[in-house]
């Protein structure tokens, strides 16, 4: 997939811009706080329909402006036009896929894939729990679109069930008909959930591996004991080593496993008023060799953890429909010359790389350059290795 287009109306620090982009790598230089990454961040909220760096979306408006449009135009691995436009309004965001209106804001995104590495992804490393849950979901919603509308039942599902745990703990009377029925609700949708989360540390053990020991420049058959290991640690107490070529876990099989915890937790969460196991309780283990990262590995290795991990999505979501579009913003400035030459190795196979850097020069990447101050188009687009 490629980004051919790009129009913003009043997002961040832009009034209005409108960029026609090429295949290959575009880099946007330019000093600190002059809206580089603004350009990442709406390409990358019509993968995902959220910010990589807020949870507001009214953070995107331009100060002092009523709404924000960014509107995009792409064109598949197979050639076919993908347009896709929102508009962000208090209380009102709206969306059009190809021309036509959304009735719901999740059925526009995803049709633009898109991987971003940034700074923020060394909390995937040395972050809470959340932080690698939310890494788990974006990746398996980056590559079936529709896996957002089933991790939004399971959170309607399991409000509702903290809603009855919580009432009983105020008044001391248990709704026990009604948690039944909720329960049935929040496993059956948990199911899905932990199946597709263990499945997807499956598929990334191998290319995360494979990304590892090319930025730190192992060898996966002399250096295996500090190659990095992925896990799932379900909230019960089991844990899944992430392993290549394992089969899809059986939702089923998990939902019932999940159900027996939850009857056996149901004291403790009347006591405390929420529910104590399930997806929303689960970890993503990271390890270098045998050793938890958080904590234990350098900053060197944590960064080409997470930097893996990112690389490595790359290949897992586009091994479904289109390859994604790889989005890097001021990434190369953290790491030493031999790792961005290592990066820059694998970034030039990708057919579209849009690149943020306060120095070009840190980014031994050819291509088109464009230079951006304070939400502008400096100059004419170039082209070349250096500014």
């Amino acid at each position: 997939m490629r980004l051919e287009s790009l129009h913003l109306i009043d997002v961040r620090n832009y009034e209005r811009l409108d960029l026609e982009l090429q295949p290959g790598v575009t880099t946007f230089v330019g000093s600190n706080a002059q809206g580089k990454t603004n350009l990442l961040e709406a390409v990358h909220y019509l993968s995902l329909g959220r910010s990589h760096r807020v949870s507001s979306d009214q953070a995107m408006v331009r100060a002092g402006a009523d709404a924000a449009v960014i509107r995009a135009e792409a064109r598949s691995d197979m050639g076919q036009r993908i347009a896709v436009s929102v508009e962000l309004r208090q209380g009102r965001n709206r969306a059009q896929l190809n021309g036509q209106p959304m009735q719901r804001m999740s059925d526009a995104f995803g049709a633009i894939r898109s991987v971003m590495l940034a700074p923020e992804d060394l909390t995937l490393v040395r972050g809470d729990p959340g932080d690698r849950r939310r890494f788990l979901d974006d990746l398996l919603a980056g590559r079936r679109a529709t896996f957002a509308g089933v991790r939004s039942d399971l959170d309607r599902a399991l409000a509702q069930r903290n809603a009855i745990l919580k009432d009983a703990r105020m008044t001391g009377r248990l709704q026990r008909d009604v948690l039944e029925v909720w329960t049935d609700t929040y496993v059956n949708t948990a199911g899905p959930v932990l199946a597709a989360r263990i499945a997807a540390i499956n598929a990334l053990a191998a290319p995360v591996a494979e990304a590892y020991a090319d930025l730190v420049a192992a060898s996966p058959a002399q250096d295996v004991g500090r190659l990095p290991v992925l896990a799932y640690e379900l909230s019960w107490g089991r844990t899944v080593t992430g392993t290549t070529g394992q089969p899809v876990p059986d939702p089923a099989e998990l939902a019932a496993e999940l159900r027996e915890a939850l009857a056996e937790q149901e004291r403790d969460e009347v006591r405390r008023g929420m529910t104590l196991v399930g997806p929303h309780r689960d970890e993503l283990f990271l390890g270098i060799g045998d050793l938890p990262a958080k904590g234990y590995a350098s900053h060197g290795e944590q960064w080409s953890l997470a930097l893996a991990l990112k690389l490595a999505s790359h290949e897992v979501i586009g091994e479904i429909g289109d390859q994604p579009i790889v989005l890097l913003d001021d990434v190369f400035a953290e790491l030493d010359a031999d790792r961005r030459r290592r990066l820059a190795a694998r970034c030039a196979a990708f057919e579209q790389v849009l690149v943020t850097a306060a120095v070009g020069t840190e980014v031994p990447l050819e291509g088109m350059r464009v230079h951006i101050r304070a939400g502008t188009v400096i100059d004419p687009p170039s082209t070349g290795g250096s500014t």
